[in-house]
């Protein structure tokens, strides 16, 4: 089921991804039931999961550098029961991608200031017809991405949308709007 409830994810201080950017993203990336998907950034796992529960007889690679994170996607694909679809890459991408197999869809959170190389590396890895789905919270890290889709705009197209949520939270008698951080989603498809 698409869209798990954010409290269900063990979390520590680990950045997750929220849960109506995670339905967009998984959305947009368009996982087939066989698909090979990487997750570079994957924090506590919370898109590693659900895109694991679309690729019920494919694979998902986590790429994650923080050690915490990496125990936390493992405690997590254990918790949801898919963990045998799950490999987690303890290594900083680009670093521990060159070995994995082709992907049809990846997904970039966190990419530690390495988009350009990560990029790079990934239009080797993506199948044609593949799509990446990108989240990100700064407009730097999105100027990046825009730029190197711009310099490969011959082999993919994109999209790009800005999602803002608002979470209502009880003041007193009233309910009252509180924002989460907006996140630019570019989704790009290799043609």
């Amino acid at each position: 089921m698409l869209g798990i409830s954010d409290e269900e994810f063990l979390r520590g201080d680990v950045p997750m991804t929220k849960r109506e950017v995670r339905i967009v993203t998984i959305a947009d990336a368009r996982i087939a039931e066989d698909a090979v998907v990487y997750d570079v950034g994957a924090g506590t796992g919370s898109l590693t999961i659900e895109a694991a529960q679309q690729a019920v007889r494919g694979r998902v690679y986590a790429i994650e550098r923080k050690k915490e994170a990496v125990a936390l996607i493992r405690a997590n694909a254990e918790r949801f029961d898919v963990s045998e679809r799950v490999t987690v890459v303890a290594a900083e991408a680009p670093d521990g991608m060159a070995d994995l197999p082709p992907c049809d869809a990846a997904l970039v959170g966190g990419s530690g200031s390495h988009l350009a190389e990560i990029l790079d590396l990934m239009d080797t890895k993506l199948k044609d017809g593949g799509r990446i789905v990108l989240n990100f919270i700064t407009i730097q890290t999105l100027a990046t991405a825009l730029a190197w889709l711009r310099a490969h705009k011959l082999r993919y197209d994109y999209e790009t949308v800005q999602l803002q949520v608002n979470r209502l939270r009880h003041v007193g008698p009233y309910d009252m709007a509180q924002a989460e951080n907006p996140i630019y989603i570019v989704t790009a498809w290799k043609k």
